[in-house]
């Protein structure tokens, strides 16, 4: 009797018919993205070849990123996200039929090229934070780090055929043609979407609006250790490795004396190597942990530039693209699980967006200076430079970790009463609301002098989940007159506001406060107290 052919550990999360039926027509939809990126790229080079120009196009896909995310991932986070990315595709699709239809004519020009990639960028940044954001829904917590490597081999398997497929067509109908398929394949996502029916879920807490959930997005990221050190990571990896987008239309053209085809097959060699990395990235995550495995693929990466500054034949060159595809799906999905797995449901898709936000931004930086460098200096010496500066900065940033997972299970421990505070009066309850005011929360602590370190190192972390949940201006008092008694203090916008925060809690964030108020001394737990600002 034959034995079963076990499935590979990479195509796991595909036994989730939602997640497949999204993730294949998300594959069709980044092969149609490919082959306008291609035929962006090289209609540039017709219409005005200059580094500067040519390295603008990848900066006009990558700069909406920069400009729109934040927003973007604010309202995945507060409205309904099937919708949100059904408009956000027929944006793309209305585009790219906008973009086929001048080119055909003959109507576009390099600032119109530019324009229109752009307008085509701004859909894909209204699409990225609610998509990634959306993985959680459609996989259980045990398939999502496999589930987002999946999404970064389907992203690099489209970057693998979009390319090639885009160059053929640009060398058999010009790039019109590989216009019209990018919308082709945008409708095929749209179809997708519209056969989802993702099950509603629960609202915890007020209704968000845009501006406090925008604001409450940054607090989150800006008080969490694990999504800034992803962030600085990804960073510091992608502003040097953005130098071969902007610049390999002119290392194919210029250094190589190579025409469309050889273009989109180098684009395709990067990103059949960056398919095969993603399948044997379930055994290297057991072999070595995320830090690491980022600091060695940057490394990767700064070789893999260093060989196409060097390349005056496409052998040498396609070896750099190479490494450079592993390179890149390798830190990409590991930097990208990190960010994802260090936030919780109700502002994922905003921190989401505001890491895409920080590396789109430095790649759209990285494609420009490296356009200007190389226009002034050459290609080689501007990948050069790429290479040695990636190299520098990935043993920089090496002792910023990336392995702590904040939504882990909390450890199991007989939590101690935690604080309430008394219900509002009734005579104050008419002015609590959205347009409350500012509210001061207190938590009053006794605490054995003998258990000062302990207690300040405890809230340490308190401090952090006060700023992850939506507070600021947190402060912590010691009565000089009585060192046992401590004073905690934070400042919320509004009441509103307030009650939002115990939506936010993680049961991390609900674990630390605990051990915090295991340190009070007393029968009753730590006083707390609500106080609504008021002017004279």
């Amino acid at each position: 009797m034959a034995l079963p052919i076990p499935t590979p550990r990479a195509f796991l999360p595909l036994r989730h018919s939602v997640f497949r039926t999204l993730w294949l027509a998300t594959l069709a939809s980044n092969i149609g993205g490919w082959m306008q990126n291609t035929g962006a790229g090289w209609l540039m080079t017709s219409l005005d070849p200059s580094p500067m120009l040519v390295s603008l196009v990848q900066a006009a896909t990558m700069l909406p990123v920069f400009l729109l995310a934040l927003p973007a991932g604010a309202l995945a986070d507060i409205v309904d996200r099937r919708l949100f990315l059904l408009l956000a595709q027929a944006w793309i699709l209305a585009m790219a039929l906008i973009l086929a239809a001048l080119t055909f004519t003959d109507a576009i020009g390099p600032w119109g090229l530019l324009a229109l990639t752009f307008a085509i960028g701004a859909g894909s940044a209204m699409n990225f934070p609610a998509w990634a954001a959306t993985t959680n829904e459609l996989v259980p917590r045990e398939d999502l780090v496999g589930a987002i490597a999946l999404n970064g081999i389907g992203f690099n398997l489209a970057r693998a055929l979009g390319p090639a497929l885009g160059g053929f067509a640009i060398a058999w109908a010009g790039p019109e043609a590989a216009f019209a398929l990018n919308a082709v394949a945008f409708l095929i996502l749209i179809l997708a979407l519209l056969a989802w029916k993702p099950r509603e879920a629960p609202r915890r807490g007020p209704k968000e609006h845009l501006v406090s959930a925008m604001r409450a997005g940054l607090r989150f990221v800006s008080a969490s250790p694990a999504m800034r050190a992803a962030i600085l990571r990804a960073c510091t990896f992608f502003l040097f490795s953005a130098a071969v987008w902007g610049l390999l239309p002119l290392l194919v053209r210029q250094q190589l004396g190579l025409g469309p085809e050889a273009f989109g097959l180098m684009l395709g060699c990067m990103g059949g190597a960056a398919v095969a990395a993603g399948f044997a990235l379930p055994s290297l995550r057991s072999r070595m942990d995320r830090s690491a495995t980022v600091f060695w693929a940057s490394l990767l990466g700064a070789l893999a530039m260093g060989l196409m500054a060097l390349a005056h034949h496409w052998a040498l060159a396609a070896l750099g693209m190479v490494l450079y595809g592993a390179s890149w799906i390798t830190a990409g999905s590991t930097l990208a699980a990190s960010a994802q797995l260090a936030a919780p449901g109700w502002v994922r898709a905003r921190a989401i967006a505001i890491y895409q936000l920080s590396f789109f931004g430095v790649m759209a930086l990285g494609s420009a200076l490296s356009g200007w460098i190389g226009g002034s200096f050459g290609v080689p010496l501007a990948l050069g430079a790429a290479a040695i500066g990636g190299a520098i900065a990935a043993f920089g940033v090496r002792g910023w970790r990336i392995d702590a997972v904040a939504l882990a299970p909390a450890p199991a421990a007989e939590a101690p009463a935690m604080p309430v505070p008394e219900a509002p009066a009734e005579e104050l309850r008419g002015m609590l609301g959205e347009r409350s005011g500012r509210v001061l929360e207190v938590v009053r602590y006794r605490v054995d002098p003998a258990q000062r370190k302990a207690f300040l190192a405890a809230m340490q972390e308190v401090r952090r989940v006060r700023l992850r949940a939506g507070g600021g201006d947190w402060r912590l008092y010691e009565d000089v007159a009585h060192p046992e008694r401590w004073v905690e203090l934070w400042l919320v916008g509004s009441w509103t506001e307030h009650l939002r925060e115990e939506a936010r809690l993680t049961e991390w964030d609900r674990a630390a406060l605990a051990r915090a108020a295991a340190l009070h001394r007393g029968e009753e737990p730590p006083e707390a107290a609500r106080f609504l600002h008021v002017e004279p």
